[in-house]
């Protein structure tokens, strides 16, 4: 990575544009960056850090990391903040531009709004000769840049920019400190994960060994329930992880389940010997109860053989009355025959009677009846049906009259209709011609309402655009006199900052030269016998200088520095402070103007008042439209209305005309036929009821006549019947006869008698039954005791051995389930133990890991070793051979190895911690520890090569010789075609190097000048 040309605007002390050409300053290999304090040289580094990742280093970051506090206070309002710098990188030529956000006056009003932060990302094309854009994006930008550089800003602010004073800490830090940097530059952020994956592996783990241990045990529980008294023997005595839980379990559980079986077997045993005798007093109680059976059954047959013989005569008489039933039987359907024919005969006379009364009864009520109805009340069947044929012809010849009598009806109504639309078009029109009456006057009102809210429309619009104005401008006008108090203060605080610091730089040169006069006694104080002086170099000291009455030392002067830096920042701040008021009150008297806030309110609220009352006029526009517009459709509706009115009505005339005529034709059509029948339809009804009544006379008097003929052919049948059955009349037949029910009860009396009889005698010819009916009685009840007590103990050995069954069966199960768990928890166990090894291992306290060093310290102390080994090589020139960096690994804090650094001194040939370096050992060697660290994260990084480097502060502190061999070895990174930019206030270096970045401090901002490069 190479720096070309940085571009900083409105940054940190700059408060213009300001150019620093890193290709002119590169090209001398070595420069100077140098300035008063507070000048801004810090600033440039931090320019170009924010150019390439969006945020300052170190700790400025929470302060203005993301550009809030960037902006710099000498800046004119409207000059945009701006960071631009043109670098190679990855052999690609790139231009970064960084725009943070910052508060600028608004365009409109008073105050400020804030603008967003926006950056640049341009590659120049050398075959095109131009400039393209890549990207506006910053999380794009960031990305290609981390990507293109190999390093995160924290890697790049440790390698490019060189932060002396922390690598002086880190030479004298402890291991923990040196760990957080190392993991910081290097990453390692992966191998702590790893660490923290195989603890939480192993806490997982452990969890479900711990369970599954838990469930066995509660298995082992869950069988000692089962088990009950049967074992003796406790459950397991562990604890959940204890190992040997799962075969305790099992072995156990091989116990219960072997002396669960044998007590199944003794109470299997036991009951089939309570079975067996359980069978044989059943036996005995069958016995009993069926001699018991056979002797009641024997007397019960002689009592009701008794019985029997007592019904004999009764049963004679049953016999003889179903035989004459039988022989009446033959003459039954005689019988029904005639009975049916003398029904149907009567029946048929009834109802030629009441056909004949209704024929009389209608042919009395028509007055002009056919000549085929004279006594037909009276006449045979034949002159019925004639008469039936007659009428029923003279009905269909009124088909004809019926269409004209509906049509006679329908032209009534159509004349109804015509008179019911009259009326509804006269009420129509007369409706219409009054609202259209009305219209023009009614038009006028409405449009001179749209008229008057379209002016009071106009009007708010031009009111508002003098409200905003002037409410702006009274705003403006209290802020002017709020800011004008408060500009006096602001003034008043810069002017009493500015004396102070002052003041507090006139105490600090006073301390500084006092201390400068009495340096040479503060020097002696350090000075011990054999040990060289830092100034001379001598090992022995004659006659040290002592310190006089009054002597300022280190601490006094620093002190007085720090509150010298102090009071400055307090005036810069104070000064910063009335300058924004200053400017926010020219702002607010440029927008108020002369005028007193409260005439501006006043004249605001009138405005207020006047363009709110045109705003509720101008509200009725819209509806003064609708109304208008709903007027102009009803008045369009109304005319179109009228005309149609007055079509219809001419249509009518003629179609009232049409239908008098044919109502005149029909009414004399329908006169002829109906005669003296107020209807058509009237005379058809009488027609139809006389054809119905004549035919049913008619019907009635040929059903007579048949009945008449079938009744004496029955009476002969029947009288022929009763004389082959061996009666002498039809009469004594029919007195013979038995109906079913009667005849149903007889014979079941009859079969009774019948199988009861058989029954008897079969009960008393069963040698069984005659055999008990001789011996004595048996004793049921004491052989049901003997039973019911012989099944009691069958039920008590069957619960005993169902028990003992069920325990057998519980026992298998949760063997079998522990079983499987125990299987299952098998590699898990397994897993554990290797993965527990393993986070051990990781963690340091593994029993094998004899240094205790966890994995990311092992990582790191490897990556320290190369640190060391590159740093020696530059600090073995820096201090001419003298010192060699070297790692330890040594046991540290609670017994772990740490990241220790030694320095080996060849004078002595021993190992020395760095803390006892002295100043000026202590910055070279950091320097060359940090210019090692440089190389070592560039190569980790992927190898990219950084073309320009800056140190930091800590020259002052060495001599001159070394200062010429630490300047030796900078110039020697020119080898590898490195520029090296140096941060320092040491005056001797200006003399040294002769390409100069310096930095001015000034009032209105700090300025950059190059010296030595051919750039003004």
């Amino acid at each position: 990575m190479r720096l070309h040309t940085l571009h900083i605007t409105a940054f940190g002390p700059f408060g213009d544009s300001q150019e620093v050409d890193f290709d002119a300053l590169s090209a001398a290999g070595l420069f100077l960056l140098h300035g008063p304090t507070g000048a801004g040289k810090t600033s440039v580094l931090d320019a170009v850090c924010f150019a390439l990742y969006g945020s300052v280093p170190g700790a400025r970051q929470s302060s203005g990391g993301q550009g809030q506090n960037l902006r710099s206070d000498h800046a004119e309002p409207g000059v945009r903040t701006e960071v631009r710098l043109d670098l190679t990188v990855a052999g690609r030529r790139l231009e970064l531009t960084r725009q943070p956000p910052y508060p600028r006056p608004k365009k409109r009003g008073t105050g400020f709004t804030t603008e967003k932060a926006q950056s640049w990302l341009r590659e120049y094309d050398a075959v095109a000769g131009e400039w393209k854009d890549l990207s506006r994006s910053h999380q794009e930008i960031g990305e290609e840049i981390t990507q293109l550089l190999g390093m995160s800003k924290d890697q790049f602010c440790q390698v490019v920019l060189l932060p002396q004073g922390d690598f002086a800490r880190f030479l004298r830090a402890d291991a923990e400190a040196r760990g957080k940097l190392l993991g910081r530059l290097f990453d390692t952020r992966r191998f702590a994960a790893v660490e923290q994956r195989l603890a939480e592996d192993r806490r997982a783990a452990e969890k479900q060994v711990t369970a599954g241990d838990a469930e066995l045990l509660a298995d082992a529980h869950r069988m000692q329930q089962a088990a009950g008294d049967v074992v003796e023997t406790p459950p397991v005595d562990a604890a959940p992880g204890d190992p040997g839980v799962a075969e305790a379990v099992l072995g156990w559980a091989a116990v219960a389940r072997s002396t669960a079986r044998e007590h199944y077997t003794h109470a299997h045993l036991a009951l089939g010997a309570a079975e067996s005798a359980s069978s044989a007093a059943r036996r005995d109680l069958s016995g009993a109860q069926e001699t018991e059976r056979l002797q009641r059954r024997f007397a019960q047959a002689e009592s009701r053989a008794a019985a029997l013989a007592a019904q004999e005569t009764e049963l004679r008489a049953v016999r003889e009355r179903m035989e004459r039933g039988r022989k009446a039987a033959a003459v039954a359907p005689a019988l029904d025959l005639r009975e049916a024919a003398d029904a149907e005969h009567r029946a048929a006379l009834h109802e030629e009677t009441r056909a004949r009364a209704v024929l009389r009864a209608e042919t009395g009520t028509v007055s002009d009846a056919p000549e085929a109805l004279k006594d037909a009340a009276d006449a045979g069947p034949g002159a019925l049906a004639e008469a039936t044929r007659r009428v029923a012809q003279e009905l269909g010849g009124l088909d004809a009259a019926r269409r004209a009598e509906r049509r006679l009806a329908a032209v009534g109504r159509e004349r109804a209709d015509l008179d019911r639309e009259e009326r509804a078009d006269t009420e129509l029109l007369d409706e219409a011609e009054q609202w259209l009456a009305r219209w023009d006057t009614r038009r006028t009102e409405l449009q001179d309402a749209v008229d008057r809210a379209q002016e009071a429309t106009t009007r708010a619009e031009h009111l508002a655009g003098q409200l905003e104005p002037a409410l702006r401008q009274a705003r403006a006008a209290r802020e002017r006199d709020r800011l004008a108090g408060q500009a006096d203060t602001a003034r008043a605080d810069a002017l009493r900052a500015r004396e102070e610091a002052a003041g507090a730089h006139e105490h600090w040169l006073r301390l500084k030269e006092q201390r400068l006069l009495g340096i040479a006694a503060e020097l002696a104080d350090e000075l011990k016998d054999g040990t060289p002086c830092a100034v001379c170099g001598a090992t022995e000291h004659p006659a040290p200088q002592r310190k006089s009455a009054g002597h300022v030392d280190r601490a006094a002067e620093e002190a007085a520095l720090a509150a010298h830096r102090a009071a400055e920042d307090r005036y810069t701040e104070a000064e910063r402070r009335s300058g924004v008021v200053r400017e926010e009150l020219a702002a607010a008297k440029a927008a108020a103007g002369d005028a007193p806030a409260g005439e501006l309110a006043d004249a605001a609220r009138a405005l207020q008042d006047r363009h709110a009352e045109a705003r509720a006029a101008a509200s009725a526009l819209h509806a003064a439209r609708e109304a208008l517009a709903h007027a102009q459709s009803e008045h369009e509706r109304r005319r179109t209305t009228r005309q149609d009115a007055a079509t219809r009505s001419a249509g009518r005339a003629s179609t009232r005309d049409a239908l008098e005529r044919e109502q005149a034709t029909l009414e004399g059509e329908l006169a002829q036929a109906r005669g003296t029948a107020v209807s058509v339809e009237a005379r058809a009804a009488q027609l139809e009821r006389l054809v119905d009544v004549l035919g049913a006379a008619a019907d009635a008097a040929r059903a007579v006549e048949d009945t008449a003929q079938r009744l004496k052919d029955a009476d002969a049948r029947l009288a022929d019947a009763a004389f082959k059955a061996g009666f002498d009349t039809p009469e004594a037949a029919a007195a013979a006869q038995l109906d079913d029910a009667r005849h149903r009860e007889l014979q079941h009396r009859l079969d009774a008698w019948q199988s009861e009889d058989a029954a008897v005698r079969a009960v008393l010819a069963e040698e069984d039954t005659a055999a008990a009916a001789h011996r004595p009685a048996a004793d049921v009840a004491a052989a049901h005791s003997a039973a019911e007590a012989a099944d009691a103990r069958v039920r008590a050995a069957g619960s005993a051995r169902d028990a003992a069954q069920r325990r057998c069966a519980d026992l298998d199960r949760l063997s079998r389930r522990a079983a499987t768990e125990a299987r299952r928890l098998g590699p898990l166990r397994t897993t554990y133990n290797r993965v527990a090894r393993l986070a051990a291992l990781a963690a340091g306290t593994a029993a094998d890991n004899d240094r205790k060093m966890r994995l990311e310290s092992y990582v790191l102390a490897a990556r320290l070793e190369q640190v060391a080994a590159a740093a020696t090589a530059r600090l073995s020139r820096m201090s001419s051979g003298r010192y060699t960096l070297v790692h330890s690994d040594s046991l540290a804090g609670r017994g772990r190895s740490g990241l220790g650094l030694h320095v080996v001194d060849a004078w002595t040939g021993r190992e020395r911690d760095t803390a006892t370096l002295s100043g000026g050992e202590t910055f070279f060697a950091s320097l060359a520890l940090a210019l090692g660290l440089a190389d070592v994260v560039t190569d980790e990084a992927g190898g990219v090569r950084l073309d320009t480097l800056f140190i930091d502060e800590g020259f002052g502190s060495l001599d001159d010789q070394t200062l010429d061999d630490v300047l030796d070895v900078l110039d020697s990174l020119r080898e590898r075609d490195r520029s090296v930019g140096i941060v320092s206030h040491v005056g001797d270096l200006r003399r040294r190097v002769h390409a100069q970045l310096e930095i001015v401090k000034g009032r209105d901002g700090s300025e950059v000048r190059q010296r030595g490069t051919g750039v003004g």
